[in-house]
Parts: C-alpha cells; structure tokens; sequence
C-alpha cells in the first residue's frame, strides 16, 4: 500500500499540472474568439452585410473556426454555424433571388475555406454545416437564379475566410 501513494500522488500532480497548461491565457491559436460564441443570432445579424466581409462583433467570420480549435469550442461554434444555415436556409427558400441566399452563400463557403486550411479539424463541420444550408423539403424545387446569388455568396465568403 505503500508503494501506491507515490504512483497516485505523481499522478495527481500529472493530471493537475495537465488541466493547468489546457487553462492557457488564451493568447493562442486555439482560442476561440469571444464573438464567435453569441450563437446563431449573432451569425444571421452579421451575415447581413454579405456579400461584403462579414465581421461577428468586430471579429472576421473566418476567426471562429481557428486554428488547432478545441473539440468544446468548435461544438459551441459549430451549434450556432448549423442554427444560421437552417434559419438562413429557410429564408432563402422563401426569397431564392434575394439577400439570404447570398448570406447563405458566404456562410458556407467561409466555413469550407476554413476547414480546408485547419489541418482537417473542421471538415465535418463544414458538411454538416453545407448539409443545412441546402436542405430541401420533399418535392421543393428552386428557382434557376437561387444558384447564381448563392454562387455569388460562396465567392465572397471564400474570398473573405483568409482575408
């Protein structure tokens, strides 16, 4: 027994020491940033400016899914990315030729642009997210122009996701 406390107690201070550096300053490319966590709201209101940058509370879209991400915060991100496809989706079925079919562009193509530059990391976001934002009902059919103003939005947000 008492060969074991010194094990646990190296252990203790291993795990103690581990949960400590994962509490960093959040100076690094982890961190996600604070605006990036306001949920699907803050996404739609800042994806009305598309197809011009859009900027979440002063913070580039692209930022919110950065590098080395920890699991936790692209879920909390990922929650309100796949929220604003859905509500933006739903828009644009009702106006196929209008503004949220552009914003729905940019928003997916951002996210794609993202993911193909985060070592792989954010790729099943960026399907879940693609998956959302062109759900059909059944027997639903869009117009031919919803391409072309959704083309014009999935350029600007690939242009704006390095930017």
């Amino acid at each position: 027994m008492a060969r074991m406390l010194p094990w646990r107690a190296s252990l203790a201070l291993f795990l103690g020491l581990g949960l400590l550096a994962g509490c960093g300053s959040g100076d690094d490319d982890s961190a996600t940033p604070e605006a990036c966590l306001g949920g699907a709201d803050a996404f739609v209101d800042a994806l009305a400016d598309a197809p011009d940058e859009v900027l979440v509370d002063g913070t580039p879209l692209g930022e919110c899914l950065a590098d080395d991400q920890e699991i936790g915060q692209i879920a909390e991100v990922g929650e309100g990315l796949v929220a604003a496809a859905t509500e933006l989706g739903r828009r644009a079925r009702r106006d196929p030729l209008g503004e949220p079919t552009v914003q729905l562009g940019y928003l997916v193509g951002t996210v794609e642009a993202r993911a193909e530059t985060t070592g792989g990391i954010h790729e099943d976001l960026a399907l879940r997210v693609e998956s959302a934002a062109l759900f059909l009902p059944e027997d639903e059919i869009l117009p031919g122009g919803f391409a072309q103003r959704y083309e014009e939005g999935l350029a600007a947000g690939r242009e704006n996701a390095s930017s």
